[in-house]
């Protein structure tokens, strides 16, 4: 699978050749964000070793295989290993000697409360301390609460090197094209301790990251230098922002659903206004995946640990019409069977929380089918990517990788995410060659509902008449 601009992504992975500056780095958490950057920047030109603790995650990728589905990230790791510029291992010590120390671990929802758990953080940093040298410099890409790298800072200045916080923006299935060509790249800075005359300092700091991301840099990219507590505050507070418009539109959704309005013309005619903007306002069952849910609950949690809770105080109500959706979508599939969808067949299009995916980590796609299943629905769950991870963690349900498989016989079919085999080529007059019933609720308003209807389809949409 490629992207639509792919011509324009590999022209620039291949600038380094005619730029050079390569250089040696470590990134440690070879996770989604970890993998994807490390096989990123030996794309570039420079020689990386990834770290993690995972021996079975550091076997595949040092294979070239990636352990999750990322389209084009594959080709990237195989082509980074065969040329010997990426290499992964379980040995921290092997981090001696690069000059930039990605840090790219979980920060997940701590268990029983909202904030984020920084043991992999602290873990990370105190497990390369040994091996950091003066002039080093250690790079936070991990999302963090805002004041994380003024509490790490002074362990890590301690041996000579320095802090600085440089967030990541990925868009999970655009991963790889946002590393090689951000839309934007953020250094924070702090200070250097002076204990050591070779100490590097945050002025250097920042001219070692711009030598590390120079193809992006010299394509135009803005570097932008703040201090450590900005560059926390970016990536929570850009996440929060596109958290609270997909909400908005889903609370127009809400009102839409009581007067008889579309929410999809609503969302039209509010997006030419050059100050809205038409993108993420796509009414349906809202977010989901390891990110935005998980930030949004965080950046909460922070602002009340620093006394001003009421400032994010909205951030609990995009939450929760965000979770709303997902109730709405069973109550359309209940609603459209008349009120019980006991022993009804239910096709469900999708489990990753999003398409170009296989992440199911708070996937509305996935709760929606397992609550019809409590409900006494025969579920049948089909995806192209993500239906190992649902099973392992939802093996009650019934899984069929072929979508006309997984569509036959179904009394109703339920598009959760939106793919392209089921947004854009699934015909209506296809689906009734094979299902049972003719019902269709589309959780993403991603179907023509007139073609649906005209071939004798009962459609319903997330805000829709």
């Amino acid at each position: 699978m490629t992207y639509p601009d792919s011509d324009r992504k590999d022209a620039a992975t291949h600038i380094v050749a005619d730029l050079g500056g390569s250089m040696r780095l470590t990134v440690i958490g070879c996770g989604y964000l970890g993998a994807v950057h490390a096989a990123a920047m030996a794309s570039i030109g420079h020689e990386v070793v990834g770290i993690d603790v995972d021996p079975r995650k550091i076997d595949a990728l040092s294979r070239g295989e990636a352990p999750f589905f990322e389209p084009d990230l594959e080709d990237l790791l195989a082509g980074g290993v065969a040329s010997g510029r990426l290499s992964f291992t379980t040995d921290m010590s092997q981090a001696a000697g690069s000059r930039v120390h990605f840090i790219a671990v979980g920060t997940p929802q701590q268990q029983g409360g909202y904030a984020a758990d920084l043991t992999y953080v602290n873990g990370a940093v105190d497990a390369l301390l040994p091996y950091l040298r003066p002039g080093d410099v250690v790079a936070g890409k991990s999302t963090v609460p805002v004041g994380t790298a003024a509490e790490l800072a002074p362990r890590i200045e301690a041996t000579g090197a320095a802090l600085v916080w440089n967030p990541e923006f990925l868009r999970e299935g655009w991963a790889v094209k946002d590393t090689v060509e951000p839309d934007r790249l953020v250094v924070g800075l702090g200070h250097s301790s002076g204990a050591d005359p070779a100490a590097v300092t945050g002025t250097d700091a920042a001219a070692l990251l711009r030598e590390v991301y120079h193809p992006a840099v010299a394509a135009g990219t803005p570097f932008i230098v703040t201090d450590w507590s900005t560059a926390e505050l970016v990536k929570v507070a850009a996440n929060a922002f596109l958290a609270t418009k997909i909400s908005f539109i889903n609370a127009m959704a809400e009102i839409a659903e009581v007067t008889g309005a579309d929410v999809t013309q609503l969302a039209d005619a509010i997006g030419h206004d050059v100050r809205i903007g038409r993108r993420f306002l796509g009414a349906g069952i809202g977010f989901g995946g390891g990110c935005l849910p998980k930030d949004i609950r965080a950046f909460s949690a922070r602002a009340e640990e620093l006394g001003r809770g009421e400032s994010v105080a909205f951030l609990r109500e995009v939450d929760a019409i965000n979770l709303r959706r997902r109730d709405r979508a069973v109550e359309l599939v209940v609603q459209a069977f008349g009120g019980s969808v006991f022993e009804k067949r239910v096709a469900v299009l999708g489990a990753a929380f999003k398409p170009f995916s296989d992440d199911i980590r708070d996937s509305p796609a996935l709760d929606v089918a397992v609550r019809l299943r409590g409900l006494g629905a025969d579920v049948v769950v089909t995806d192209p990517a993500a239906i190992d991870n649902a099973r392992r963690v939802h093996p009650q349900l019934t899984y069929i990788t072929d979508r006309d498989e997984a569509i036959r016989d179904a009394d109703a079919v339920v598009l959760v995410t939106e793919w392209d085999e089921y947004r854009r080529q699934l015909s209506p007059e296809h689906a009734s060659s094979l299902t049972a019933g003719r019902i269709i609720v589309d959780g993403r308003n991603g179907l023509d509902a007139a073609a649906w209807r005209a071939a004798g389809w009962t459609y319903f949409g997330m805000g829709r008449p």
